[in-house]
């Protein structure tokens, strides 16, 4: 995430990397613990995704892709 925060470029960058690549990292950029968690869940929230693990500023996110051919990861 850039400095202007969660803005919807970078929403749609979110959102096209999940569907290429399904699982991925996001710096986010927030000096206070709260306000990171928060951001985190509304970049879950907004994009479908699932918080795979959190630690410090990155976040690990998974979402299966849209499109069914750039599945990469199988689920059990």
């Amino acid at each position: 995430m850039g400095a202007a925060g969660l803005t919807g470029a970078v929403r749609s960058e979110i959102d096209q990397a999940l569907d290429d690549h399904e699982l991925i990292k996001v710096k986010v950029v927030a000096d206070d613990r709260d306000h990171r968690k928060e951001l985190i869940r509304r970049i879950c929230r907004d994009s479908g995704a699932v918080l795979v693990q959190s630690t410090g500023h990155i976040a690990l996110l998974f979402r299966r892709s849209r499109i069914e051919k750039k599945r990469r990861i199988a689920l059990p």
